[in-house]
């Protein structure tokens, strides 16, 4: 029997925010699976550049980008950079890049507002502009990381709850905007997952481990590998027949 090829075998992946966390996660493992990965990151340079040698040393091919996604020049640029290193298409775009502040309704300021909306949501905006005339004919995928708090919401994540609602619904428009030309557009809503971000912001604590433990069907609170291998689902074509829809990968927490 002939070993079957990887399933992204001669796919070109564009990651955001994949210097360190869930996004490096992803690259990797889009990586194994046969795409050539364009690692983006905003400042971890050292993050992103350890992700593009981890791959290279396992035989594949990746390139880190430094870009700032809420900029449209430097999605442009970004972009670009993939183009003459990949030959101009694009199979699968992948919107993780994000940032979170803790905001009460009493901390919101219109610079506060407008940080996190200008990386969550024009961003993913932004990305999708660029991405969506170099997918091929036969189309492709987008997968956005929304968050577990854009449907149950969380004490002191005003703003940052609601860039993650935002996400869902464009998820759902452009899911129907982009259908005529066979892309895809879906979103992974995660819970509390265990990365470096996480720990700065000051999410994982014992005890916050301890209290999602304890509300998690699994019983476990979850790493990034938890969430690659959804995201390579939804690049693959096993996922052909889903658009518009929102994967709560949160262990059983609704």
């Amino acid at each position: 029997m002939t070993p079957a090829s990887p399933p992204l075998e001669g796919k070109i992946a564009l990651v955001t925010g994949a210097s360190r966390g869930i996004g490096a996660a992803i690259a990797l493992h889009l990586a194994e699976a046969g795409a050539s990965v364009v690692v983006n990151y905003a400042a971890h340079r050292n993050g992103a550049e350890r992700i593009v040698r981890s791959i290279r040393e396992n035989g594949g091919q990746a390139m880190a980008v430094q870009a700032d996604v809420g900029k449209g020049e430097d999605v442009e640029r970004l972009f670009l950079a993939s183009d003459r290193a990949f030959g101009g298409e694009l199979d699968v775009l992948v919107n993780n890049a994000g940032v979170y502040y803790a905001t009460d309704l009493q901390d919101v300021t219109p610079a506060v507002f407008d940080h996190l909306f200008r990386i969550n949501v024009l961003g993913v905006i932004l990305c999708c502009q660029a991405a969506a005339h170099r997918f091929p004919q036969m189309g492709g995928s987008i997968i956005n990381i929304s968050s577990l708090a854009a449907t149950k919401g969380a004490t002191g994540s005003l703003v940052y709850s609601a860039t993650k609602g935002a996400i869902d619904a464009l998820t759902r428009t452009l899911s129907q905007d982009l259908a005529p030309r066979n892309i895809r557009v879906n979103a992974i809503n995660p819970g509390l997952v265990i990365t470096e971000g996480t720990r700065t912001a000051g999410f994982t604590t014992a005890a916050l481990e301890e209290q999602w433990k304890a509300k998690t069907a699994l019983g476990r609170v979850a790493t990034p590998d938890d969430i690659a291998p959804v995201v390579l689902f939804l690049a693959s074509s096993a996922s052909r027949w889903l658009t518009g829809e929102t994967i709560h990968t949160t262990g059983g927490v609704r």
